[in-house]
């Protein structure tokens, strides 16, 4: 293999053997450029003289191009250049291998102190360029993502899988925005005067496919719709204290600089206060039905979006959009819907992010059988928003943050995917009264000893849980791979009384056949409160049907 020497220009070029080119062969069509009509060779053309003083315009291209060129003559003169200082270059053979040391280390700024910088609109004969400005902020990353199973990159290759900065460029799309949502809620914070309340929320999931369907439904009406007598406000339909619990939804909202301060949950706004005096109007996103809870408001819907077809409706809504598949990701849709009347808002980095991170997850990264091919295509059309490590880095960094526990408290683990019911059992002895039971069921992804040795108070915690949740009987469901790559099934049950741990345990005798236990030995427990093990592989559906036939004949 033959290699031809480095130009003065050439930057971190391996030591290779040099050897003089020669073209193997001449070719007559460009041997016959080189020579005059007469067979002596050309006089080398002087471009500038042959112009002389006429003054030619350049194009966009050239004017971009002269940018690069700069680049390049600046970087002629490597001797002091200290950024290239780490490239160590040496030879095996004909090949070369780089070492990289950290070249963060060569900042000499504060990173205590945000770095921050401005990119004004660049001018072309006086005109300004209808690129809108940005800004740059260089902050200190907050996470450690070594951890993270990252798919290789060049980022990731120059700069590490956790850099210890990060440059946050603006995104006039969100600036967008969390202008709304702040003029939405001063709105509702003043009693949405004179206007109607159109309310967006979603089914009360707290997974991130809702949420950020909520909010850029709710934004995508509002550009679209825009009326005097309409305030249209996104209702996260989870209470404000369970974010801290979902650590990728936080992530992802403070990843896409979204003003988490002018969002509105569900327990901040009295949604039965308009619906009495006739205000409001409900559109529901991923569902067909309001959720129990809230069927109190139902004839207040006007809208829905994203339901499965063949499901029933409320006979008087006319406006229906049904998804193409039957768990096809709602914000797909929503991008669709921008794609069409303002695609502009999808070139945002932070926009376009929170959308790819709900379709990514919501079709367990477009490889779910339920996939549709739209998903795939929005994704494509939003693969900005996946940032340096790209869609699979994106995904695997979600999927690690739904895990990762280590800077939550007990309660929030609990509370990251928790649900309670209410069954009404068989009358007492007497016969007087009917026994209420409430079960609650948390699911977590860690065994049930790294639960308990989480904090030093675990056990003091999860009663402290299951007394604020006032429910007499709390399953918590660890599903987890061990070293081996098995999958493994464990509960602990607490329970409010002995005697009602001791008719759960003759529940779940009689039904071994479906939920055979093994007791694990955890010292501490007390009696009211015990771990086992399931030696066959359970899915969480079957464990809540067994809950729920309990919670029907509990008599404790």
């Amino acid at each position: 293999m033959r290699s031809r020497s480095p130009s003065p220009g050439a930057v971190g070029q391996p030591n290779q053997v040099q050897e003089a080119y020669s073209r193997a062969r001449k070719n007559p069509f460009f041997d016959g450029l080189l020579r005059a009509e007469d067979g002596t060779p050309s006089p080398p053309i002087d471009l500038q003289a042959s112009l002389g003083s006429r003054n030619i315009s350049r194009t966009m291209s050239d004017i971009g191009n002269t940018h690069t060129r700069n680049a390049h003559d600046s970087l002629t003169d490597i001797g002091n250049n200290p950024f290239l200082q780490p490239f160590e270059r040496s030879k095996i053979g004909k090949t070369a291998s780089f070492a990289f040391t950290d070249v963060q280390s060569l900042f000499s700024f504060d990173p205590n102190e945000p770095i921050e910088a401005n990119e004004k609109p660049p001018t072309v004969n006086g005109l300004t360029s209808p690129t809108s400005a940005k800004s740059f902020r260089v902050n200190r990353r907050k996470e450690n993502l070594s951890t993270v199973s990252l798919p290789q990159s060049a980022a990731s290759f120059y700069n590490g899988d956790s850099p210890e900065f990060e440059i946050v460029a603006s995104c006039p799309s969100i600036n967008k925005l969390n202008s709304f949502l702040k003029a939405t809620k001063d709105e509702v914070n003043a009693g949405v005067p004179g206007r109607f309340l159109h309310v967006v929320m979603a089914q009360d999931g707290p997974d991130v496919g809702s949420i950020a369907s909520t909010i850029t439904y709710a934004f995508y009406l509002n550009e679209a719709r825009k009326s005097d007598q309409i305030c249209t406000v996104p209702v996260i339909n989870m209470k404000r204290l369970d974010i801290r619990s979902q650590a990728e939804l936080k992530w992802l909202l403070d990843s896409c600089q979204i003003d988490q301060s002018s969002l509105i949950f569900v327990d901040e706004i009295d949604l039965s206060y308009y619906d009495l005096f006739g205000s409001l109007k409900v559109v529901l996103l991923n569902g067909n039905k309001l959720p129990a809870k809230q069927e109190a408001l139902k004839q207040a819907v006007v809208e829905i979006f994203n339901c499965k077809e063949g499901e029933s409706v409320y006979p008087w809504v006319k406006t229906i959009t049904i998804a193409e598949k039957q768990d096809s990701s709602c914000c797909t849709l929503v991008a669709e819907k921008f794609a069409l009347i303002s695609p502009e808002i999808l070139a945002g980095q932070g926009f376009s992010r929170l959308l790819l991170a709900a379709i990514l997850l919501d079709s367990a990264n477009l490889c779910s059988p339920q996939c549709s091919l739209k998903d795939k295509y929005m994704a494509t059309l939003l693969i900005h928003g996946s940032g340096r490590f790209g869609c699979n880095g994106l995904y695997q960094l979600l999927r690690y943050k739904m895990y990762d526990v280590s800077d939550l408290k007990v309660a929030d683990i609990l509370r990251k995917d928790f649900k309670k019911w209410t069954r009404v059992g068989k009358p007492d002895s007497a016969g007087s009264r009917m026994m209420a039971s409430q079960i609650g069921m948390s699911s977590i992804g860690v065994p049930i000893a790294q639960l308990l040795d989480h904090e030093d108070t675990s056990v003091r915690e999860i009663k402290y849980f299951q007394y604020m949740e006032k429910i007499r009987l709390l399953m918590i469901v660890s599903g987890y791979y061990d070293s081996k790559k098995n999958f493994k099934r464990e509960i602990l049950v607490s329970a409010e009384s002995v005697e009602l741990m001791k008719n759960l345990l003759f529940f779940f005798n009689a039904s071994a056949s479906q939920l055979p236990l093994k007791a694990i030995h955890q010292p501490g427990l007390g009696e009211e409160m015990q771990a086992f093990e399931i030696d066959k592989v359970t899915s969480r559906k079957t464990i809540e049907r067994l809950l729920e036939e309990f919670g029907g004949t509990s008599k404790g």
